[in-house]
């Protein structure tokens, strides 16, 4: 057998050389949609030394190769090494996964001073991704090395070159003279030019190279506009495009920023020929003219423009997470199906996917939807294995790479799952299986159930969607969703943690999806990361209300709308004797609505389940549950000065209600204020120091004393109801100095509402204060008070007697004040002066009588004026003897 190393001359002059294979377009038609494994050689036992490469062997198949160089390379030495004619016979042979093999190597096209020459895509796994140093060694291949042909290109590739400088051919002498200096240097460089495994050296982070999209605006802009320029004047060639789109780069990075944003914006996803409805386009050329393409067309024409700038380039085929992918599918001795590209930057791998930066498929309408996505730019290699899974493993580019099993298991991300900055928790992959309740459950059920569990780093919006099983991952499914209403699951947010706790209602496969954007943002929110849940057994629970608010307990947007905190988290509340109260602290003033929904309660009943009270630093709901069940408690705030501001939703608790609830008699009354008991409204007018500051009182006698302080001398009205019913006669108000007391005695056992009203004077109208919520649970019936008239004004006090029905005959003892009076006088059947003692109180002793008149209580305030009557007395009827 016959061996030859054969040296390549250095160039001090412009030199461009590619040279097509024969058959190249066909194979790579037949990789897009089903793509094969490439097979990659060994290139660790052979070497090729230089300090800088200034030639690129871009590929060999075919007895032919293509060599790339930038037009302005220094004047430094390249030698190549090719391995002896038994070698290369041997390496023709097909590897497992593939009908052939197909080396691909590159040598420092492009490489910057320092990093030698670079693994390509026929890199052995462990050299993939490392860095290569000044003198390190890289094995070249040729499928056809024939000593007749050794420097001479196949009369079939050479008809398929496109540019091919004669400069570029050297003569044999100068391949013996590079031999002799390739042994010379070899010999004295010992083995130094062996690649490093990938891992050994700290990797460049896409963040190092850029550290937002945002430094690209500018270039960005520019391409785009110059991409537009340049298909209108229809303009499809390679190299025209290269220059017109970098004409603004100034660096590399700067050149394959523009490269790929022009692929994103102009080569659209070629739908119909995936589908096979119409020929696949992957040449250059036709996805240009065409403007688009399958995946391959794109990898293959992002690999033609970067070889225009000198960026070292490559096409990495794979399996993907895309259109066609159904969730555990195993792709064990599947042939691969898609194709990106990897290229080398300052001494390191990047991997980038402008197919999946230029949008996504819409399956449903077969149509594609224009999307750009930055994320598929340099993507980190941890974040791109997710849905990317190359045939070669060192193009995982990661110091463990990823066995196919595992990524089969990957729970599927999206890129805003990344760029949102979220983290996975629970689970690790993507089939779920319902089972017991665990230890760490937030809520409270038997069986049926399992949990999702988000970490996130900024305040983040959450929902998520529940839905028969499908095969396909983006069958049907929108990207973009408004909220959820899907019962049958419970999400909370909290403590940069989002927890999803699922819970279907039937046995079956489901497929979950999850949502979020950020907690400011206005958009819908975006898809970031999908499950298949298979429930073995249903939960067996009471049907759960729909929440068309994102997430239970408080939303993330609350401390926004003024709400500080709850007293309730986001689990589920058990009610005890169908009562519950929620207590939420505010940073400001709020106003408060709440909405109770119960699959068996209607709007009216709902209405009456509810007491809200608001206070300056808190807001209060009370709660009555009159059925059994789950019940969705949603509450809505605005700010309390700004009446005009549309309420927000602040909070959602699911309330759960298993022993005794309330009776239709016992909600409360349908009138109700929507702001009880003392609080902001009566602070505004002056009504302090209340005896009870809760919206509800109960008092198991029948009687009640509510006492404040007036400080602006209002004057005050106040009202007592039960159901529709009035009953003036069972409320009694006295109003002396600055203090307020309000009486009642109620006519047995039920809920009743006292209504406070004030005004700062006549003739204007009495506003709402606040109310009242009084349950009673004494049956026997509280006595009436005396019926009062307009001359009972401000300053009078009834001492006694306190009743308003009086027994008949019986002697009645009066003490009163009232302040200006000259004479008091009670009228009966008779009338009666009474005396002013020492403390200023009219007093004296009257004979109640048997008639139906009773008892009238009047004063003169004038000399010679008219009695006014201050109340009225009523004498219960003699029953006649038997």
């Amino acid at each position: 057998m016959m061996s030859a190393q054969v040296g390549v001359q250095k160039f001090s002059f412009p030199f461009s050389c590619a040279v097509k294979f024969p058959g190249r377009e066909s194979r790579a038609e037949e990789r897009c949609g089903q793509v094969e494994p490439q097979g990659l050689p060994d290139l660790n036992h052979h070497h090729i030394l230089s300090q800088q490469s200034p030639v690129a062997v871009v590929a060999a198949s075919g007895g032919a190769f293509a060599v790339r160089a930038p037009k302005l390379w220094n004047s430094l030495p390249a030698e190549i090494s090719v391995q002896d004619e038994k070698q290369e016979q041997d390496n023709r042979q097909p590897l497992p996964g593939g009908d052939r093999a197909v080396p691909r190597v590159l040598v420092g096209a492009g490489a910057s001073p320092g990093h030698g020459a670079s693994p390509g895509h026929g890199a052995s796994p462990g050299a993939v991704a490392s860095r290569w140093s000044l003198s390190q060694d890289l094995k070249v291949e040729s499928e056809d090395q024939r000593p007749a042909a050794k420097r001479q290109l196949s009369s079939e590739s050479a008809a398929r070159t496109s540019t091919v400088k004669k400069s570029a051919v050297r003569t044999e002498d100068q391949q013996r003279l590079l031999q002799q200096r390739h042994l010379q240097q070899r010999a004295a460089l010992g083995q130094r030019g062996t690649p490093r495994a990938a891992g050994t050296d700290r990797r460049k982070r896409r963040k190092e190279l850029f550290t937002t999209s945002e430094v690209f605006h500018r270039l960005d802009s520019n391409v785009i506009r110059k991409g537009a320029e340049l298909k209108q004047e229809c303009v499809y060639d390679v190299q025209a495009i290269v220059q017109g789109i970098t004409r603004e780069a100034s660096s590399e990075l700067e050149r394959l920023r523009a490269i790929w944003v022009w692929l994103c914006h102009n080569i659209e996803y070629d739908v119909s020929g995936y589908l096979g409805h119409s020929e696949k386009l992957s040449s250059p050329e036709d996805v240009i003219a065409a403007g688009r393409g399958v995946c391959c067309g794109y990898s293959n024409l992002c690999s033609e423009m970067c070889r225009e700038v000198g960026i070292e380039c490559q096409e990495v085929p794979g399996h993907s997470k895309g259109i066609g992918y159904r969730q555990g599918q195993s792709l064990q001795h599947v042939k691969s199906d898609h194709m990106w590209n990897a290229v080398l930057l300052e001494g390191q791998w990047f991997l980038l996917d402008a197919c999946w930066g230029a949008g996504r498929v819409d399956m449903e309408h077969e149509s594609f939807v224009k999307r750009f996505d930055d994320f598929y730019f340099l993507t980190e290699p941890e974040e791109f294995i997710d849905s990317h899974f190359p045939d070669e493993e060192g193009w995982q580019l990661l110091d463990k790479p990823l066995p196919l099993p595992e990524f089969e298991r990957r729970v599927f991300k999206t890129s805003t799952f990344f760029t949102s900055g979220l983290r996975l928790i629970t689970p690790h992959h993507f089939h779920i299986v319902t089972g017991p309740t665990s230890a760490c459950s937030l809520f409270i059920f038997n069986e049926g159930e399992a949990n999702v569990s988000l970490g996130f780093s900024t305040p983040t919006t959450f929902t998520y969607e529940i839905t028969q099983h499908q095969d396909l991952l983006y069958s049907g499914v929108s990207e973009k969703r408004e909220a959820s209403s899907s019962s049958f699951g419970l999400l909370t947010v909290s403590n940069r943690r989002m927890n999803l706790q699922l819970l279907p209602a039937a046995s079956g496969t489901y497929d979950v999806k999850l949502f979020a954007r950020p907690e400011a943002a206005a958009t819908p929110l975006l898809w970031v990361c999908s499950f298949t849940l298979e429930c073995l057994a249903p939960r067996g629970l009471e049907e759960i209300p729909e929440n068309p608010f994102l997430s239970w307990g408080l939303q993330p947007t609350a401390g926004s709308w003024g709400v500080a905190g709850s007293s309730q988290g986001g689990e589920v509340a058990e009610v005890l004797e169908g009562v519950f109260q929620l207590v939420l602290s505010t940073s400001r003033p709020l106003m408060l609505l709440c909405e109770l929904v119960h699959p068996q309660l209607d709007a009216a009943a709902a209405k009456r389940c509810l007491a809200a009270q608001i206070q300056p630093d808190s807001l209060t709901c009370h709660v009555l549950c009159p059925f059994h069940g789950f019940y969705r408690l949603s509450v809505f705030v605005r700010d309390y000065e700004k009446p005009e501001a549309k309420f927000q939703n602040a909070a959602n608790f699911l309330l759960h209600c298993r022993g005794k609830v309330v009776g239709p008699g016992e909600l409360f009354p349908a009138d109700l204020a929507a702001a009880c008991g003392p609080g902001t409204r009566t602070a505004e007018a002056g009504l302090s120091r209340f005896s009870h500051n809760a919206a509800v009182v109960t008092t198991q006698q029948g009687k009640c004393n509510i006492t404040f302080q007036n400080q602006r001398e209002l004057e005050l009205h106040c009202t007592l109801t039960r159901g529709a019913v009035p009953l003036p006669r069972h409320l009694f108000c006295t109003h002396t100095d600055s203090k307020v007391t309000v009486s009642t005695s109620l006519p047995g056992a039920g809920v009743y509402r006292l209504g406070l009203y004030a005004r700062t004077g006549p003739p204007g109208d009495f506003s709402p204060v606040c109310d009242f919520v009084l349950r009673n649970s004494c049956p026997a019936p509280g006595p009436p008070f005396p019926c009062v008239f307009s001359a009972w004004k401000k300053g009078c006090v009834l001492f006694e007697p306190r009743a308003g029905l009086l027994e008949p005959r019986a002697r009645v003892q009066f003490r009163v004040r009232v302040p200006g009076a000259l004479r008091v006088s009670v009228v009966g059947d008779t009338r009666t002066e009474l005396t002013l003692n020492k403390s200023r109180v009219w007093e004296g002793g009257v004979s109640a009588g048997d008639g139906p008149r009773g008892l009238k209580l009047a004063a003169c305030f004038q000399e010679n004026g008219d009695m006014a009557v201050l109340m009225a007395f009523d004498t219960k009827q003699v029953e006649d003897d038997v």
